[in-house]
């Protein structure tokens, strides 16, 4: 599939998801439309995968009668290897195709009422994995698609009207899953997100981060890398980020995540299984991560997270015995959980791993119980390796700056840390986004360590102690243009000519005032 194909396939996607929307808010809407395609996904992908069992047999799982005793045969067959392979199973019945044919059906054999069909379809997927290892993987992933809902439709005869429309023209759309080179539905799926977060405003900061700004973190913690054993993001949204973090390698083995708003946690399931990771491959888990951390014995080797920006968090006197916050002797303000955030990640860094985290700029140089992790972690530990800043408004919702901070426990370069300033290089709009070349300079700064003028500085450890471990950038890159000189004989006689040239101009005004017998304005 050509580039040209994918980009008209997220637009078919997209005028999908506009057209039927109605006056539903563009993220209300989100949750269907992302439900369904993931619906879409599942049953074309079981369809293949039970088409490839049955080819020795010379027949097509749509064909199968499961009316019939040898129809149950091969269901009860093909339900056992699908539940193994796939993780999940869905009956030929139950296929997006035929629910789809249902819904839009002209026959007086069979209704077209498929909204009960459907909301019992969607459950099915789910107890099809009762007791299986994927069961937690599926748990409960269809529930914010209530479709008795009555923004879809204030009658049922609506809401069946909407939503078969909506079948019938994702029916049409073929997502070529059998072309397995390209992930164009997970790109398009990618899209979709990102679409939906820039009409949410505010709100598309709880799941998605700007794909520019991922782009770096990946980049960033896969230096040096072509396989990972784990990436994980402690916020990870809709796992945007951790899907990005393996598009930068060859092979990531586990993808591990924790998210704390269901919806999302949802959604983050439900784009690892479209982008074809396999359910024994993540583990994402719902849950508050300060409070209550899911993957407290593990350590991963990249760490990538894009927190809610200073955000409240309990502080609780007892986690100063948590062994994540322990050893830094301040717990970091109720009002501001930032370096709480910096604190977990690093318990859970590989001594192999790099990990690199968003922070608003007030972090960077904030007093107080901040000051002092920061200090720990530079001059006890010695873990942080750059400090880069980013443009502003280059997130949804917030205007403000923001910088990256880039960790590591065997740090290559030990007797410095790198400062990028890469606050003037994006391309303007609503919404400012890194250009590809913006994004190619800060990686080749950080991968060669390199000082640029008014760019990057590489500062000795001593420096960073005399500033009291104040890591405002501008105290470490002179961003400072020099005016011209002023060259005042020259000044001076330019004023002398122009002095001249006015006089010049007085005399000939007085001589035409003169000749007009007018008196002259002076």
């Amino acid at each position: 599939m050509s580039e040209d194909q994918k980009k008209q396939l997220e637009q078919q996607l997209w005028n999908i998801a506009n057209e039927l929307r109605g006056k539903m808010n563009a993220d209300e809407f989100r949750d269907y439309i992302l439900g369904f395609i993931f619906y879409k996904y599942l049953a074309e992908k079981m369809e293949i995968y039970a088409n490839t069992i049955l080819k020795p047999d010379g027949i097509k799982y749509k064909e199968i009668k499961e009316n019939t005793e040898k129809g149950q045969e091969y269901i009860e067959a093909i339900k056992e290897e699908s539940l193994e392979k796939l993780g999940y199973f869905l009956k030929p019945s139950e296929l997006f195709s035929e629910v789809a044919k249902r819904g839009n059906g002209n026959n007086d054999t069979e209704s077209n009422f498929i909204l009960e069909d459907l909301q019992r379809i969607l459950n099915n997927i789910q107890l099809s994995t009762m007791g299986t290892e994927s069961e937690e993987d599926f748990d409960n992933l269809f529930e914010d698609m209530d479709l008795n809902s009555t923004k879809l439709g204030k009658t049922t005869d609506a809401r069946n009207q909407l939503i078969a429309k909506v079948l019938s023209h994702l029916d049409k759309i073929d997502f070529k899953l059998e072309n397995t080179e390209l992930d164009v539905l997970g790109d398009a799926y990618e899209y979709l997100i990102g679409q939906f977060a820039s009409g949410a405003g505010k709100k598309a900061g709880e799941f998605y981060t700007p794909q520019q700004v991922s782009m770096v973190l990946a980049k960033l913690v896969t230096t040096g890398k072509t396989k990972l054993r784990s990436v994980y993001d402690p916020t990870c949204g809709s796992g945007s980020l951790l899907l990005r973090v393996a598009k930068e390698v060859e092979e990531v083995n586990n993808f591990y995540g924790q998210e704390l708003n269901r919806t999302t946690y949802n959604l983050a399931r439900m784009n690892m299984i479209l982008h074809d990771v396999h359910y024994r491959k993540f583990d994402i888990k719902q849950e508050d991560t300060l409070e209550h951390p899911q993957h407290i014995e593990h350590q991963f080797e990249a760490i990538v997270a894009n927190p809610p920006f200073s955000a409240q968090w309990s502080a609780n006197p007892l986690f100063t015995s948590d062994d994540r916050f322990s050893q830094y002797g301040k717990l970091a303000p109720k009002s501001k959980a930032d370096y709480a955030f910096v604190q977990h990640m690093i318990h859970h860094l590989a001594e192999n791993g790099t990990m690199a985290i968003v922070l608003p700029h007030g972090a960077l140089f904030r007093s107080g119980a901040e000051q002092q992790i920061r200090q720990y972690l530079i001059e006890d530990r010695n873990y942080l390796d750059a400090v880069i800043g980013l443009p502003t408004n280059l997130f949804y919702g917030t205007p403000i700056p923001t910088s990256i901070l880039v960790f590591k426990k065997c740090r290559e370069n030990p007797d410095n840390v790198l400062f990028i300033d890469s606050s003037k290089y994006f391309e303007r709009g609503t919404q400012n986004m890194l250009r590809p070349s913006d994004i190619e300079k800060i990686i080749s700064t950080y991968r060669e360590r390199i000082e640029v003028d008014k760019y990057s500085y590489l500062a000795p450890l001593s420096e960073i102690h005399e500033n009291e471990y104040n890591l405002n950038i501008p105290r470490y890159v002179n961003t400072f243009e020099e005016e011209e000189p002023v060259d005042i004989v020259v000044v001076s006689e330019k004023l002398k000519n122009l002095e001249n040239k006015m006089s010049e101009t007085d005399k000939e005004l007085i001589a035409l005032c003169k000749e007009l017998n007018i008196d002259t304005p002076f």
